[in-house]
């Protein structure tokens, strides 16, 4: 499979209007091509690195390649596989989200390749009379027929007029910026189709829609901050390691897939070996891939003592808080194992923090020696 060949196909769900089309103009010549990410969130996970890793490659083989940083769309909130409207971020936020995202995407795009824009330089600057010129190119029917829309609709719930804007101001972008192509999620298909549309009516040119599948989290549910259910890139080697064990079985050949480099061969080899052997293989790429060789091997030897030989890690911090009365979720807070209070107190009701393998299931408890186990992975000497 050539590179052209593999850039069109893996990890590819659609290619709007046909692939065969953009294959052509790819032989041909460069391309002016961008993602576009919303800073809903402060760090990446797994799942922005498909679409990351798609706008690398077209970089690599020389096309004009951008990420787009959705300053702009960004304030009225994508509605696309949203059962309700999206809370509003303030300036604040989103600089407070964007800050660690060049470090975070460095361990995939090169930015010598790779430019950055933030839609907010333009879509800011729109005056009533150009978003009346956008709008009238885009029937509000076609608007008001999305899934989710009608989904809403038939519940009897509200479907906000700003929430209407957003597919207009994204497909704005590509008129923008003047691509050839877009790359996003199938998600995205609806916004950036509408995107297609206002390029071929605003100036009357084509535009390609490259859509890629979206992986889904640790609890096989779509991948996302709020679901609680994402591999970070910023996690530390054992805790992406253990996630990445801990994904249902039927998920590994699309994680494989998706998020590695594994030759297209060796894929279709690892597709035969033991769901175990198969998980292994992918926690150990992948943790490689953001941590390097050396912690991906020391974490998946340590993970085969831990998990299958019921051992306890050599390496686990120690907290000198042995006697000591505690509120337990404000511990775990304060010392960075969970993100909330409310996450902490659904992990002690459920079972999930053990001290000496016994269950703690109430928060204030007095902390005695031994090896407290924070869920499934994380693991504290209580001295």
């Amino acid at each position: 499979m050539n590179s052209l060949e593999e850039l069109l196909s893996r990890g590819v769900e659609k290619i709007y209007p046909d692939r065969e089309a953009l294959e052509k103009i790819l032989k041909q010549r460069k391309i002016r091509l961008y993602l576009g990410i919303d800073p809903t969130g402060g760090r990446l996970h797994l799942g922005h690195t498909v679409l990351l890793r798609k706008l690398q490659k077209f970089a690599e083989l020389g096309h004009e390649a951008i990420l787009l940083i959705g300053t702009g769309t960004v304030l009225v909130g994508d509605p696309s596989q949203r059962s309700g409207a999206r809370e509003r971020v303030d300036e604040g936020e989103i600089q407070r989200n964007i800050s660690t995202w060049r470090k975070q995407a460095e361990k995939i795009l090169d930015f010598s390749k790779v430019r950055i824009k933030q839609n907010g330089d333009w879509l800011l600057k729109l005056t009533m009379k150009d978003l009346i010129a956008i709008a009238s190119n885009i029937s509000a029917v076609q608007l008001f027929k999305r899934d989710m829309f009608q989904e809403r609709l038939k519940r009897g719930d509200t479907v906000w007029a700003h929430e209407t804007l957003y597919p207009l101001l994204q497909g704005y972008d590509s008129v923008a910026l003047d691509v050839d192509l877009e790359i996003g999620g199938t998600d995205q298909t609806f916004n950036m189709l509408v995107g297609r549309e206002l390029m071929q009516k605003m100036r009357g040119k084509e535009k390609y829609v490259l859509a890629v599948p979206m992986i889904l989290g640790t609890d096989g549910k779509p991948m996302s901050k709020t679901s609680e259910n994402c591999v970070w890139l910023e996690d530390e080697p054992s805790e992406m390691y253990g996630k990445l064990m801990s994904i249902p079985d039927e998920q590994t050949d699309s994680y494989l897939e998706l998020v590695t480099d594994v030759p297209q061969a060796e894929l279709d080899g690892a597709r035969k070996l033991s769901p175990l052997d198969k998980k292994c293989l992918l926690a150990l790429t992948v943790v490689k891939m953001y941590h390097g060789e050396e912690k991906a091997q020391q974490v998946q030897k340590e993970f085969k003592n831990v998990f299958s030989k019921g051992g306890i890690p050599e390496d686990i911090p120690t907290w000198k808080l042995s006697g000591r009365s505690v509120n337990l979720p404000e511990v775990l807070v304060d010392r960075g194992l969970v993100k909330s209070k409310s996450e902490a107190r659904r992990l002690i009701s459920q079972g999930g923090i053990t001290l000496n393998d016994r269950k703690l299931m109430e928060p204030e408890v007095t902390l005695e020696k031994g090896v407290l186990k924070v869920g499934k992975r994380v693991f504290i000497r209580i001295e």
